[in-house]
């Protein structure tokens, strides 16, 4: 009779995870939530992960005439999140805002404002409206 054979090491290939392909994981995840989160606030998503050339935004979202560009940051804590977003990050989503809108002239009248999600995983989103200024 053969029997299986258990070490009792842990799989190596389960312990050596591809750590990026995990924090990418988590970011996705992390960004599914806050769009969760404005949606149960009454928010439009109307696009996610925008690229130009000069920037990227994680989410767009609308809400009555006001234009919400929204960075997440998935992290462990909520700490780590707050300090994650540089003021050359911030002024590279004001960049991409701009691209965005000419791309979108309809969305000129609107008002115009950046959010911050901080996300963790084991607590509710935190959004943070009006996170930094033009």
């Amino acid at each position: 009779m053969d029997y299986a054979v258990f070490s009792s090491k842990p799989c190596i290939k389960f312990c050596m995870m591809d750590k990026k392909l995990n924090a990418v994981r988590f970011g996705q995840w992390g960004e599914g939530l806050a769009c969760l989160s404005l949606r149960l606030k009454g928010y439009k998503i109307l696009k996610r992960n925008f690229r130009s050339a000069v920037g990227e935004i994680d989410i767009i979202a609308k809400k009555g005439k006001t234009l919400c560009f929204i960075e997440v940051k998935s992290r462990p804590t909520e700490r780590l999140a707050l300090e994650c977003l540089s003021a050359r990050q911030q002024k590279r989503i004001i960049l991409a805002t701009q691209a965005f809108l000419s791309f979108h002239p309809r969305y000129s009248h609107h008002t115009i404002r950046f959010d911050f999600f901080a996300i963790t995983p084991y607590g509710w989103p935190l959004h943070i409206k009006n996170a930094w200024c033009e």
